[in-house]
């Protein structure tokens, strides 16, 4: 044991301080921690706090690449990486940048993963044992001959965890690896992770927006925020303080909010938080039951297809009346007045198919009437992006139609499709052209043959909504900020219908609340909108109703109480059910039926107080029936006696 208390760490950070050139502000202060080998950390914070600079300071980018203010010191395996060559750290040290495209060097997937072997110099006969089992790892087997330039966003990222996963470097560091990525394959990527973490005792440290996911795999966590550390812990110790963590910018997972707002309503009496979903209906479980004065059974080892901490009927207490009450979400699909007019989005038997690929959509059909938020939900690749095109115009069907305001865009301009439909790309780099945000925003205006001068006092409004500089460049905005400016130039445009691909991708929590916001104001007032995303959480807080996709068709479409209850439907597209929705599914399944169609952390907490204030009003009018009863029966007993005695009082006739 003294000897791995002695262990030299992998990383040490000593109180460095980095500020790059011209920066008024250092962008990293204080860091002072140690990475010991096996460790798993996870790093979260708000945009501009820092998480990448630190990244780039463990993977010897600073100093070596980016140039800037540097004191204290980071040392590899201990040695200061100021007197390291990047390629010796580069053997120790793996990283995967934010931006896949960046790192790109082939023009075959194969290729891509060969390349960083070869020039590491690794063994010839060692090379295909490491290219199969990064590739089966990462599941890319059927992309491992294709073009990289085919490849969607969400294949790209895998892609680059699998060259890295080759290298089999002592720490792996992990900038925001699954923001592409669907649900299921955003898992089989952590899955992975914490193998190579534990057979391979590979240190692993991730970036991630993603904190459910990040909170199920790490072991340790820091908190950046301003660049400095602002907590540090175990998951559970960090999200314990959803609130604070909200005011920072960073979400929380729902379980964790869910435990919180049960300390919150004196419900537990100490604030131990529930990371999982097994854990969390365990909880409740044990608050409902004792109100109700139940026995408890003793747990099994769980496991589910969809999610492992998914619950079966031995784990909960057995509850021997359960309070029947109805209870349905907020989200139910919004109705909206009949009207004789066509939808405004009506895709009709649409199939298209790439030339470079067997990739695209077959024979859908659907539509997206004014006021409602349609999510498309499905694994990568499942079409999801294309019908996105074929909705705005930058594809057009082979077969079937796409109607735009009851018109075919067949015979259409993308610039007269444009005028009802706004587009908001994964990327906001593919859609920023101008020198400045005012112009950027009051562009989109003017193509649509708005005057200038209206167009730049509609413009500032919009500005002054979104709290933008008018002045400043889009190009050295962060990536959230750049995502919030393409974002107004949609929204002041007031379009019928509104296509958005991966919106929240890569934001942080405030700035993820303002991109949704605005979309459900856009929603309100009448705007058809159609969202591809990747975050059941997000879908189920704004999403109306959802259509899910697999291999190029719809499998399901309709409210999300029901879709997201359907285990088939969700296996076949790769989704995992929103953490509420999946304690609610097994808290009115195993406790109270109460439970049943509940989406939101307030739902959950305020039916389990209503639950066992019911239970304890039951309880106390049980012990006022059954004092009155003996006390009655106790009077009785008193009369009866009386009676008695007063015949034993009466002179016998004798």
């Amino acid at each position: 044991m003294d000897g791995e208390k002695n262990m030299q760490p992998v990383l040490d950070f000593q109180n460095v301080v980095f500020c790059y050139p011209n920066g008024k502000t250092p962008a990293l202060s204080d860091i002072d921690f140690k990475l010991n080998k096996g460790d798993f950390l996870g790093i979260i914070g708000p945009s501009g706090a820092g998480k990448t600079t630190l990244t780039s300071l463990m993977s010897g980018a600073i100093p070596h690449h980016y140039q800037g203010m540097f004191y204290g010191a980071v040392l590899v395996e201990g040695r200061d990486t100021c007197e390291m060559t990047l390629t010796d750290i580069s053997r120790f040290v793996g990283l995967i940048l934010q931006d896949i495209d960046a790192q790109m060097v082939a023009t075959i997937v194969e290729d891509e993963l060969l390349y960083g072997l070869e020039n590491f110099g690794v063994p010839h006969e060692c090379i295909m044992d490491r290219l199969d089992f990064a590739i089966e790892a990462v599941g890319i087997e059927s992309l491992r001959y294709r073009e990289i330039a085919t490849l969607s966003g969400g294949q790209k990222q895998r892609v680059a965890i699998a060259a890295i996963m080759a290298l089999q470097p002592e720490v792996m560091v992990l900038d925001e690896p699954t923001a592409a990525l669907d649900p299921v394959s955003s898992q089989a990527v952590f899955e992975t992770l914490a193998q190579l973490n534990r057979s391979k005792g590979i240190t692993i440290v991730v970036v991630e927006q993603k904190v459910a996911l990040l909170a199920e795999f790490c072991s340790r966590m820091l908190v950046l925020a301003d660049g400095k550390i602002a907590d540090e812990g175990s998951p559970e110790e960090v999200f314990s303080h959803s609130a604070e963590l909200r005011e920072l910018g960073v979400d929380s997972p729902r379980t964790a909010r869910i435990s919180n707002y049960l300390y919150k309503l004196g419900l537990s009496s100490q604030k131990n938080v529930s990371l999982s979903v097994r854990d969390t209906c365990a909880s409740i479980g044990r608050i409902v039951g004792e109100s109700r004065n139940v026995t408890y059974e003793t747990p099994l080892h769980i496991e589910n297809h969809i999610q492992k901490d998914a619950l079966q009927p031995s784990y909960l207490p057995v509850i021997d009346s359960p309070i029947m009450a109805s209870a349905t979400g907020p989200f139910g699909k919004i109705s909206t007045e009949a009207q004789e007019k066509a939808p405004p989005l009506e895709v009709i038997d649409v199939s298209f198919r790439y030339d470079v690929s067997n990739d695209g959509v077959n024979h859908i059909t659907f539509s997206v009437e004014p006021g409602e938020l349609v999510a498309l939900i499905g694994q990568n690749g499942a079409g999801k992006t294309t019908v996105t095109k074929l909705v705005n115009g930058l594809l057009r069907p082979q077969d079937g139609d796409v109607l735009i305001m009851g018109s075919s865009t067949k015979s259409k301009k993308i610039s007269e499709i444009a005028r009802h439909v706004s587009t908001l790309f994964q990327n906001p780099d593919y859609q920023i052209c101008k020198e400045t945000v005012l112009e950027e925003v009051a562009f989109g205006l003017e193509l649509k043959g708005i005057a200038s001068k209206e167009a730049t006092e509609r413009a500032h409004k919009t500005l002054e909504h979104f709290n933008l500089d008018p002045e400043a460049s889009p190009f050295l905005l962060s990536r959230g900020q750049r995502q919030i400016v393409a974002l107004a130039s949609v929204v002041v445009c007031e379009p019928d219908i509104l296509i958005l691909d991966e919106p929240t991708c890569g934001l942080d929590y405030k700035e993820c609340m303002v991109v949704m916001q605005a979309v459900e104001e856009l929603r309100e007032k009448g705007c058809a909108v159609l969202m591809v995303c990747h975050d059941m959480e997000v879908v189920s807080d704004f999403a109306t109703r959802l259509i899910v996709m697999t291999q190029g068709s719809i499998i399901a479409d309709g409210p999300l109480a029901d879709v997201f209850t359907q285990d088939d439907i969700m296996r076949a597209a790769a989704v995992i059910p929103p953490q509420v929705t999946q304690v609610a599914r097994v808290l009115s399944k195993h406790v109270d039926p109460a439970y049943t169609g509940l989406t939101k952390v307030s739902e959950i907490a305020k039916m389990t107080e209503r639950i066992v204030r019911d239970a304890k009003n039951r309880s106390a009018a049980a012990r006022f029936v059954e004092a009155a009863t003996a006390e009655h029966a106790q009077k009785n007993r008193r009369q009866n006696q009386a009676t008695t005695d007063t015949f034993k009082e009466i002179p016998n006739d004798k």
